[in-house]
């Protein structure tokens, strides 16, 4: 096939293929849109929202509603779970993470009228910035966002720390420096320190610490804003049930008792978590110890209605929007669609005489300001069904109109104490206005989180075209050169034309249509033409030899055979790909796809043994019969024996991968495997050393079996760079992760110098290796062979070609073996010409394996910088994943090899059922390094290896967690020339 061809037919597949992608994404991953709009002092909103009378608490500087405080703490946790800050006097041996906030406890119980511990709930995906995001604007994230928790951009809803600057209210700020970058230039003074580093535990707690106490002190701010880090640093670290994880938590304990004591009477405290974590410390996903954080509010003033003191209230996080904002005298943020927390509300007798008046108020601007907002989105989105929006205007026409009708009774009869009835029409306004409120959220959430069916449909069609498309490419390469009019350039020229008269046609009908669609019609069309095209050709050809074989049945026998060579493993592939559509299967994707995996390879060794090309020499299956029982050579026994031990081998590489495995949220009594936490979560000194000695012997036994494969090859007897890199490049890097996994590990009680030398060694060793890695990759580009030409007769005088020299032509330069040989060659012939008395032979070491040699050390140097990404503990994992993927090779190397020695011919290819295999073991290793398609299964700490100082940008992180993330992909998709090699070899 012709480059040019080769070349504009992959482009072609890509775009088709990343057409369908998007088309799918924009399908699955809906985001909504975000209004620009401000709630302001000035646009009150309506005049009876005041009931009539302002109150002797409404102040000049308060908007929409009398301020209860003029100052405010706002204390986040990060990782604060709601049990951590639960308190039970009856548990006497508690675990690491529980009964060490006692402060809490004692303060509700023995102040029920002052302070109140909710359970804090939060909306997936519970990473920090969503959440921050959430609890400032009243919004819900949309989990498109998780990717900008690395590099946060400025947020641009309305939110309170906008309102709280917009109203001259002075913010300061302290810890966690995501809130730099979401609220850039809006805090009075800020104390922002690195938040990406998880594995500091007290850098960012104990700054907060030397800034808070003095701040609290002075008078030169209205919000203090204090974002602690070392409980959620310690959970991914250590696991909550870490003996650290109960120090942390006593620090903040001490922390909290001594801010309570500082309180004045005008300041309300809000102690809350961000979100929780699951049992080994990780966040991100929805289950019930992610998102149900803890809520702690606090006034010395009494605030609260006595209620018994296990009551714990259930709020949702955005729900703390409205209620700080009337609190605080400041207007709701415009977009914000939480409901205010009623229990804060609470009517003073000297004040009202209906207790629930004050309560009433407060919902009242917050239906007024939610249908405000709905209003505008509906105008500006399309995506809110219209039959909900009506139902909810007219609930909110009934809520005002109650309302008025009550507040109008009221006024008329100041001096006369309303009846029980009024007492109760105010107790039903109170419902219908939290059912409005209530409703509102479930309908956003419910608008925000769904799915679009129609493009995920069409996405996925344009799929498994486009991978049917490359299926009938590969089958037809050969004959592609006179084909490619038909199968390229007509299908391009089609779906351009579909694309281009779809457009038109909305231009001259109004009708807008999302670019994408267009991406769709173009694709559709391509398809269409390009599968048409191969049906048409391929009945002309098979017409054309039914003319030439006369008997029917053979021709029907050869059909037969032909469909069943290329789908039966496309049909396996076909059978997981729709099993995807099942939520029981993708639970257990990794055991699945591990027993698909087991059951090919099976299937072909006895494919060999069913049809007689298998010795039973090593390999003796009375049920299966012998047809062919020649075999009588000792390279045809050895080969059968070889087969049967490099199964064996890929079995139990299969069996031991399986302890890596991470555990999802949905199988009950799973524990995690052990292998995934790192050394520095072990306390057990001896365990720790233990697994420290394993770690590294699986990385020298890595390193040491790919070094005798280049000996055993002699690739490394040559002078070239590449071969001196390969002798002395890879034992120091492994030397280089050696030493950064010991400092890793490493216990935090030091001194602070020992600490700041850590610091920069943990920076220091990943830099070095990132250095040695870049570089092989381009000693390889530069010059890969690693052949080793050698003179017999004069053992002084050695040939070493260069890649680069004597290429003849353009087709020459792109064959390194042919030009080896001509070398050796006229090497030769010029010493026969001289001298023909003398004999002369030239030896070369490592030809055989002269594109494998590049092709291991590209794989040794992706291997060694994916295995620094993971925690060491996986480094036994990628050993496996070598041994795996070396057995397949030799697996479907000797049953190529068996065959072809049967049928007596030279040629090969790469069958369906190895490339099928192939991919399979791919996924399997994605489960077998300790991956889950799951957002708390996402290994973040990858970004951070030698960037513990964080990142400016999200694409170097994206990228490194991305390599993590896809790390066995990588490798098989890399290797997938190893495949052809196999067959080389062993043809």
């Amino acid at each position: 096939m012709p480059r040019v061809v080769t070349v504009l037919t992959l482009c072609w597949i890509c775009l088709l293929f990343y057409a369908g992608l998007g088309l799918f994404l924009s399908g699955f991953l809906l985001v909504r849109v975000e209004l620009r709009s401000r709630s302001s002092c000035g646009e009150a909103p309506m005049p009876s929202a005041w009931g009539g009378r302002r109150g002797e608490g409404f102040t000049p500087d308060s908007c929409w509603m009398a301020r209860r405080f003029s100052k405010a703490i706002v204390l986040i946790i990060d990782a604060l779970r709601f049990d951590f800050a639960k308190y039970d006097p009856k548990n006497r041996n508690p675990k690491p993470f529980e009964n060490k906030l006692d402060v809490i406890y004692h303060s509700v119980i023995s102040k029920p009228e002052h302070a109140r511990l909710f359970q804090f709930r939060a909306d997936p995906p519970t990473t920090t910035m969503q959440r921050i995001k959430g609890m400032t604007t009243g919004t819900l994230p949309t989990f498109i966002d998780v990717g900008s928790n690395f590099a946060s951009s400025a947020i641009q809803e309305d939110n309170l720390i906008q309102q709280l600057v917009q109203n001259e209210k002075k913010v300061v700020f302290m810890g966690d420096d995501t809130w730099e970058g979401l609220f850039p230039n809006k805090f009075f003074k800020s104390f922002p320190y690195p938040s990406f580093n998880v594995k500091d535990l007290h850098t960012v707690d104990d700054g907060i610490l030397q800034h808070i106490y003095t701040t609290v002190e002075g008078n030169e701010w209205d919000v203090l804003i204090a974002h602690f880090l070392g409980v959620d640093h310690c959970g991914h670290r250590y696991g909550p049930h870490h003996p650290a994880m109960a120090e942390k938590l006593m620090q903040m304990n001490r922390m909290l008792r001594s801010l309570i004591g500082q309180l004045q009477n005008d300041t309300l405290l809000v102690v809350l978590g961000d979100h929780g974590m699951t049992n080994t410390g990780d966040h991100g996903g929805d289950s019930e110890g992610e998102v149900n954080a803890a809520l702690f509010i606090y006034s010395t003033l009494p605030l609260f209605e006595i209620k018994p003191a296990e009551d714990s209230n259930v709020v949702s996080q955005i729900d703390l929007v409205p209620t700080l904002a009337l609190l605080l005298g400041i207007p709701i943020p415009y977009s914000n669609i939480g409901m205010v927390m009623v229990d804060l509300f609470i009517s003073e007798p000297k004040l009202d005489d209906n207790q629930y008046l004050e309560q009433a108020k407060a919902l009242h601007i917050n239906a007024i300001q939610v249908n405000r907002f709905l209003e505008s989105y509906s105008y500006a989105a399309k995506d809110l069904p219209a039959t909900k929006l009506k139902y909810l205007k007219e609930l909110f026409s009934t809520v005002v109109m109650e309302y008025n009708d009550l507040i109008t009774i009221m006024q008329k009869s100041e001096k006369v104490v309303p009846d029980q009835d009024f007492h109760t029409r105010f107790q039903n306004l109170l419902f219908t206005q939290q059912r409005y409120l209530r409703e509102t959220k479930e309908v956003c959430r419910e608008s925000w989180a769904r799915f679009n069916p129609a493009h995920m449909l069409y996405g996925i069609v344009l799929l498994a075209a486009t991978c049917m498309h490359c299926f009938l490419v590969s089958e037809t390469a050969s004959t592609f050169e006179s084909l490619y009019k038909q199968l390229l350039l007509y299908p391009v020229i089609w779906g351009l034309t579909a694309g281009l008269t779809v457009y038109f046609w909305m231009l001259i009908s109004g009708i807008t249509m999302e670019p994408l669609m267009i991406c769709f019609w173009i694709a559709f069309g391509s398809h269409v033409s390009f599968h048409w095209n191969f049906w048409r050709l391929e009945r002309k050809k098979h017409n054309h030899s039914n003319k030439l074989i006369q008997s029917s049945d053979i021709c029907n026998q050869q059909k037969w055979k032909s469909w069943l060579k290329f789908f039966i493993p496309l049909g396996i592939l076909l059978l997981r790909c729709l099993a995807m559509f099942s939520n029981s299967f993708v639970i257990t994707e990794g055991q699945v796809v591990s027993f698909l995996l087991k059951s090919l390879v099976t299937f072909t060794v006895l494919k060999l043994k069913w049809n007689g090309k298998l010795t039973s020499y090593c390999l003796n299956t009375p049920f299966v019969p012998d047809i062919q029982k020649n075999s009588g050579s000792m390279s045809y026994k050895r080969e059968s024996c070889y087969l049967i031990v490099f199964m064996m081998t890929f079995m139990v590489c299969i069996l031991f991968s399986s302890n890596f495995y991470h555990c999802r949220e949905e199988i009950a009594d799973c524990e995690p495997s052990p292998f995934l936490k790192p050394l520095s979560r072990i306390s057990n000194s001896q365990q720790k050393n233990f697994h420290y000695i394993l770690s590294v012997s699986s990385l020298g036994a890595l390193v040491y079996l790919i070094r005798r494969w280049f000996l055993h090859y002699g690739n490394l007897n040559s002078s070239h760079l590449v071969v001196f890199f390969i002798r002395l490049g890879f034992p120091f890097i492994v030397f280089c992760l050696c030493c950064y996994w010991a400092v890793n590990a490493a216990s935090e009680e030091t001194s602070i110098k020992l600490q700041d030398l850590t610091k920069k060694i943990m920076i220091i060793i990943p830099g070095i290796v990132f250095v040695l890695i870049i570089t092989g990759f381009l000693i390889v580009l530069w010059n890969p062979i690693t052949v080793f030409i050698k003179d017999s007769r004069e053992s002084d005088e050695t040939l070493v070609p260069s890649y680069k020299d004597s290429m003849a032509t353009e087709v020459d330069s792109l064959h390194v073996v042919p030009l080896i040989y001509r070398k050796m060659q006229k090497a030769m012939s010029i010493h026969f010409n001289d001298n023909q008395t003398k004999t002369r032979t030239m030896a070369a070491y490592g030809l055989g394996t002269v594109y494998s040699a590049a092709l291991i050390t590209i794989l040794t140097l992706l291997t060694l910088l994916l295995i620094m990404l993971h925690n060491e503990r996986m480094s036994l994992a990628f050993l496996l994943l070598f041994l795996e993927g070396f057995s397949f090779l030799e697996i479907h190397g000797t049953t190529r090899n068996l065959s072809l020695q049967s049928n007596n011919t030279g040629y090969f290819s790469v069958p369906w059922y190895a490339v099928t295999a192939w991919a399979f073991t791919a996924t399997q290793f994605f489960y077998a390094t300790g991956h889950q398609p799951t957002f708390p299964a996402i290994q973040w700490n990858a970004a951070f290896v030698g960037f513990i100082e964080g990142h400016s940008t999200n694409i170097l992180p994206a990228l490194l967690v991305g390599m993590n993330t896809f790390a066995s992909h990588i490798l098989f998709a890399g290797s997938w020339m190893s495949l052809v090699a196999a067959l080389a070899i062993c043809s």
